[in-house]
């Protein structure tokens, strides 16, 4: 039987799983479900509609899965689905869905540190790190991998791509594609996040294509389509150097320029 506070709030149709702990004055709503070995601390607020998944650490103050703050909400179902191992620090902020039926999703093993704000129907993929006081608006895509530093602000509809890196106090306004490095006001590329890529274990001979690549989109003078056309034609085709074209051949809102 799950471990919950005396002082906690936990309705009737919440389902917990048979290890989870509940801390002192935390309130979980209504078709919540959080599942083995996930701790809630205390003061947390789990809104109706939220799966939380297993392994999960949800730290002092937290809000995971309150309503949306979308002015066109009118009303449905709306929903979050958390992944598994995730660290959400003090005070994080996750919204479900606008739209009835819609839902904001959150992967495995992030990690969300104090203050950050996940605003409705984003998606966020694995190994994601969120430093304090970053701040993703409705939609914003953020692929596995990639590294928000303190006090970022993303634009809606923003997507940030594989193993890239916002550099802090940032603006990002356009896609960031994977691998760089952003920072500024508004973000400007300014290198490939080469130490990132090696973390994450991409070989040598994956890293000078991608650097080659780069040269092409960053240094070249050529626009993007230009740039695409060169890299194709130029480049030893490599599972890191497709998903970046894919990216840039997928972006709507137009890349982060150097």
């Amino acid at each position: 039987m799950a471990e919950v506070h005396e002082t906690a709030q936990v309705s009737r149709y919440a389902e917990l799983a048979s290890d989870v702990i509940i801390g002192p004055y935390s309130v979980i709503e209504g078709n919540a479900r959080i599942d083995q070995g996930t701790v809630i601390h205390g003061h947390v607020f789990i809104g109706e509609n939220t799966h939380i998944g297993k392994s999960n650490q949800v730290y002092q103050g937290a809000i995971v899965g309150s309503l949306t703050q979308d002015l066109k909400y009118d009303g449905g179902q709306t929903f979050l689905e958390v992944g598994d191992r995730n660290v959400i620090r003090e005070y994080v902020t996750v919204n479900r869905g606008t739209a009835d039926g819609t839902k904001t999703i959150v992967g495995h093993d992030n990690n969300f540190l104090a203050y950050t704000h996940i605003a409705h129907d984003c998606i966020v993929g694995d190994h994601v790190i969120m430093s304090n006081l970053s701040t993703l608006a409705g939609h914003v895509v953020v692929e596995d991998a990639a590294v928000i530093a303190g006090y970022v602000g993303i634009h809606q509809f923003c997507k940030i791509g594989t193993m890239a890196m916002v550099g802090g106090m940032s603006k990002v306004t356009k896609d960031v594609p994977p691998y760089m490095k952003v920072q500024g006001i508004p973000a400007r590329v300014f290198g490939m996040n080469s130490v990132g890529l090696e973390r994450n274990g991409v070989d040598k001979t994956e890293r000078r294509v991608l650097r080659q690549a780069y040269n092409f989109l960053y240094r070249s003078g050529y626009n993007v389509s230009q740039a695409i056309e060169e890299i194709r034609s130029d480049l030893e085709e490599t599972a890191a150097l497709r998903r970046l074209l894919e990216f840039l051949e997928k972006s709507d809102r137009g890349i982060v320029r150097g």
